[in-house]
């Protein structure tokens, strides 16, 4: 099976064969980009430091090291909950021309929409596995809006093969966490019928 590696700048059509469920890697840059950013682009209205176009974010609060020669090092990078910035994403999509967001968990209709809207993905990075993503980060090339603190900071970081990234919601609208929840609910219901009536006598 050929490994499916996305490489920045990041085109539509690049987007267009993936599917909810498939499994890709990251080459280039990746910006971690969280809750506050996505407040001062949307709420507040302030552009952004960093040029998103193509790009690819991290829902993530990494703990970074300052070397003796000033550079920074990434010690630990694990994602943060993406349904936090569900109330933002999809205009932060339209703002920004961002075509892959990673995080933990899964989004809702809103980000759905925008990533159907202008042919963007979020896919999901395995939690757990924090200091071993860290050791995908090549360089820190840049921070960016140091004044919100480590977890906040824009950092700029170069990654190869970052992953593994599994697409939770594709430019077609799928959105496998709710796909899952349907399923899962589906098979639910039979199971607690099942069970009450084992156990039904008890008052």
């Amino acid at each position: 099976m050929t490994k499916k590696i996305l490489t920045t700048p990041i085109k539509s059509e690049d987007l267009e064969s993936l599917n909810v469920g498939d499994t890709v890697y990251l080459t280039g840059h990746l910006v971690t980009c969280r809750d506050v950013a996505h407040r001062r682009l949307i709420e507040q209205k302030r552009e952004l430091p960093v040029d998103l176009k193509g790009g690819a974010i991290f829902h993530a609060g990494p703990i970074v090291r300052k070397k003796d020669d000033g550079k920074f090092e990434m010690v630990s990078i694990g994602p943060t909950t993406s349904m936090r910035m569900e109330k933002f994403e999809r205009e932060f999509i339209k703002e920004t021309g961002v075509k892959l967001i990673v995080g933990k968990g899964g989004m809702g209709p809103e980000t759905t929409a925008g990533c159907q809207e202008h042919k963007a993905v979020h896919a999901i990075f395995p939690g757990g596995c924090a200091v071993l993503a860290a050791t995908l980060v090549e360089e820190i090339e840049r921070a960016e809006w140091q004044d919100l603190g480590m977890p906040e900071t824009l950092w700029v970081n170069r990654v190869r093969e970052f992953g593994p990234l599994i697409i939770s919601i594709d430019t077609k609208g799928n959105n496998l966490i709710e796909q899952n929840k349907a399923s899962f609910n589906a098979k639910k219901q039979p199971v607690i019928d099942r069970i009450k009536r084992q156990v039904g006598f008890i008052k």
